[in-house]
């Protein structure tokens, strides 16, 4: 366990790289049997605790949860809880107390247990407390606690904003899928029909994940990779433009054009000649 007396690095505490996250204790409890701790006030930092073997008992504001093996859960500051290890088979947990001004931004105040599903991650949490032991176990100087800033944003972003394995949503496989088939027929002219065919959806579920994960339609979408793409053909190769919309499956130069303004904002020929303008996925 190590305690970092945070109180006599103020001014560290203040820098603005090291405000956004910081930590005020660390450790690991190997097979803590008989560890129990209750705090009826709570403490004004978050406790993140991630159990890598066995299990344990962590209660906030009189609600149980069952922490265990490849799990992790953080305990809201200010919060009344209780937590200890399983008698028959106590938990092994590496845990931080930590705060900051990005705290906001994961959602550490919602008490739930997160499942790591994969080895892989197993490994990265591993490797995450592992560097913050090694920085801590050097010199206590204000590129340390910047150092340190950054694997505790690493960590609860690992838990909490990195897709889980075994979580995936089905929309967004099939998001990404659509994509990556669009990405591969660009100079092709696929319409809707053919998509819904290829990946055997209808139009009105597709249109519907679209709109949720891109904030385009399909074929609007499309379209924009299609024009993202005639952006590189003009600006680093000597293609005519009517070349161009031949690369992409226009054969009519004018209609290409016309889409190409739409979206870009200019012609095909302002662009390439204006070395100022760069395509900035500007919506259909």
């Amino acid at each position: 366990m190590i305690v970092l007396p945070t109180e006599s690095f103020q001014d560290y505490v203040e820098h603005p790289q090291v405000r956004r996250l910081y930590l005020t204790d660390v450790g690991f409890f190997p097979r803590a049997e008989h560890h129990y701790r209750e705090r009826k006030e709570g403490i004004e930092e978050y406790i993140f605790m991630y159990c890598t073997e066995g299990s344990g008992i962590i209660v906030v504001e009189g609600k149980e949860y069952t922490l265990s093996e490849n799990q992790a859960f953080c305990i809201p500051r200010f919060k009344k809880h209780l937590y200890y290890a399983c008698k028959e088979n106590p938990w092994s947990i590496l845990w931080v107390h930590l705060k900051g001004e990005d705290t906001r931004y994961f959602p550490l105040n919602d008490c739930k247990t997160i499942v790591f599903n994969s080895e892989n991650a197993k490994n990265r949490m591993h490797f995450l407390f592992d560097l913050l032991f090694r920085v801590l176990d050097g010199n206590y100087t204000l590129g340390n606690f910047i150092y340190i800033s950054q694997v505790l944003s690493l960590i609860l972003a690992e838990t909490y904003h990195r897709e889980k394995v075994n979580t995936t949503l089905e929309q967004n496989k099939h998001v990404t899928n659509v994509i990556r088939y669009m990405s591969k027929h660009l100079e092709d002219n696929l319409s809707l029909e053919d998509i819904v065919v290829e990946f055997d959806l209808s139009k009105s579920y597709l249109n519907a994940i679209f709109q949720k994960y891109t904030q385009h339609a399909p074929m609007d979408f499309f379209i924009n990779l299609k024009m993202k793409k005639a952006c590189r053909l003009l600006r680093v190769t000597d293609s005519y433009v009517y070349e161009v919309a031949q690369q992409l499956g226009y054969s009519d130069q004018y209609y290409f054009s016309r889409i190409f303004k739409k979206v870009v904002g200019m012609s095909p020929k302002e662009y390439k000649h204006n070395d100022s303008i760069h395509f900035r996925g500007v919506e259909v």
